[in-house]
């Protein structure tokens, strides 16, 4: 029996040695077709031979080659059949996705080739079709979702709800009918954690402290992250001259754009949620992911949105958490420059400096109960967390009993602490 001739639709390998090729292939015939089938045990000219030393492990191996090849991820039939008494394995994926990639490269199908699409045909192929909705498209594993949160949040705004309806109007399905991924990070509960770190320094030597939100709705975390740094860009007046001048730490405004933009451009189906680091001279937003397939630099740095997952934009849109006039990019940059913005193909930082002369001024008053000496202890306990009282003898050139005064006093106001023995321990700054 021979099985005809490859075409748009089919393929033939002479064996699962040809694996990665037959994962190219599948994916080249989605892009073109949304479907493919792909024998093992055939020759190109549809003669069959069968596979060798055929058993479960071996289809296992084909469907997780699969599974770590095609993104985004499609569950593929595979069974094993017997033609003219020869085993053969036959594969056969459908897919509603507009791109897929295989092994982080594209393909498309010409007749029974694949064709290696270029950076330029890619930038066309997304145009024509639209940057694919992933978190859509991909279905969660997960039952037992409900979304009073959500609800929530939309009866606040005021718009009217038709509760059979919901989940439907949100499109939180995939067209199968299963939640969606989206609808896991929106839903009440969740595994999604947003963290906010805040390092010591200006490195992640030393982190100081680390908090979560998540675990619930998504909008509610981002609001709480939101609400976090609001606390911590406390408003100080500048005293001195005629005019009463009020600052803060960072620029919350620029803050709140590069977050919101974080949290809706973020590529969400790789599950990995944006990060807010907080460091004494800077506070970093990042998202990963990089910039849309179809969105160069030049038009980012203009405002142009292409956004990554569009319809978890329009929600935040409809909350009014966020608007579509692309002008959060050219604040930023009209803030800081172009140099605020860190890109590259899987992640964008955006820096927010701190503002260093009212840190400055607040720790100076932080200090001015201490001496110059009693400085200059704290000084080097920072810079060497570890130094014993010998070595601060030597380096300040003043006598035990005075340093060992300094140490009570630093203790007894809370500048530090001792952790571990007098030998072997070091010292943790407080202040």
């Amino acid at each position: 029996m021979n099985l005809g001739m490859e075409n748009e639709t089919l393929e033939f390998k002479k064996s699962t040695s040809e694996l990665e090729e037959g994962v190219i292939s599948l994916s080249s015939m989605l892009n073109k077709h949304g479907e493919g089938t792909l024998y093992f045990g055939v020759k190109n000219d549809g003669t069959i031979i069968g596979q060798n030393n055929l058993n479960e492990s071996t289809l296992r191996d084909v469907s997780r080659k699969i599974s770590e090849g095609i993104k985004p991820q499609v569950i593929p039939e595979i069974v094993m059949e017997l033609i003219d008494n020869k085993p053969v394995i036959k594969v056969k994926v459908k897919g509603n996705a507009n791109l897929y990639s295989a092994f982080d490269k594209y393909y498309i199908r010409s007749f029974d080739e694949d064709k290696k699409v270029s950076p330029d045909m890619l930038k066309e192929l997304i145009n024509s079709r639209g940057e694919p909705d992933l978190i859509i498209n991909e279905p969660t594993i997960r039952t037992d979702l409900s979304f009073n949160i959500l609800k929530g949040l939309f009866l606040i705004k005021g718009h009217s709800l038709n509760n059979d309806q919901f989940e439907n109007n949100m499109k939180l399905f995939t067209k199968d009918g299963k939640y969606n991924y989206m609808a896991e990070i929106l839903s009440d509960i969740n595994d999604v954690s947003i963290k906010v770190v805040t390092f010591k320094g200006t490195d992640k030597t030393v982190m100081l402290k680390r908090t979560e939100y998540g675990h619930k709705c998504l909008l509610s975390s981002v609001n709480e992250v939101l609400e976090y740094m609001t606390v911590i860009n406390e408003t100080k007046v500048k005293l001195g001259g005629p005019t009463r001048i009020e600052e803060n730490y960072f620029d919350f405004a620029c803050f709140k754009e590069a977050w919101l933009n974080a949290c809706v451009h973020t590529r969400w189906i790789e599950k990995i949620p944006p990060a807010v680091y907080i460091y004494d001279d800077r506070i970093e937003i990042v998202s990963n992911g990089g910039l849309p397939k179809a969105l160069n630099k030049n038009d980012f740095f203009k405002g142009v949105s292409k956004p990554v997952n569009k319809e978890l934009l329009n929600i935040f849109t409809n909350l009014e958490m966020i608007d579509q006039t692309g002008h959060g990019v050219p604040l930023i940059i009209s803030k800081y420059g172009k140099d605020a913005f860190y890109i590259s193909e899987n992640t964008i930082i955006v820096t927010i400096p701190v503002n260093r002369e009212l840190l400055e001024r607040e720790s100076e008053g932080m200090y001015s109960n201490l001496n110059e000496n009693e400085l200059k202890v704290l000084k080097e306990m920072k810079s060497n967390n570890k130094i014993t009282t010998i070595e601060l003898m030597e380096r300040l050139k003043i006598s035990e009993g005075y340093v060992e005064k300094i140490i009570r006093k630093l203790k007894q106001e809370n500048y530090i602490d001792r952790e571990g023995s007098n030998k072997s321990g070091s010292w943790k700054i407080l202040k």
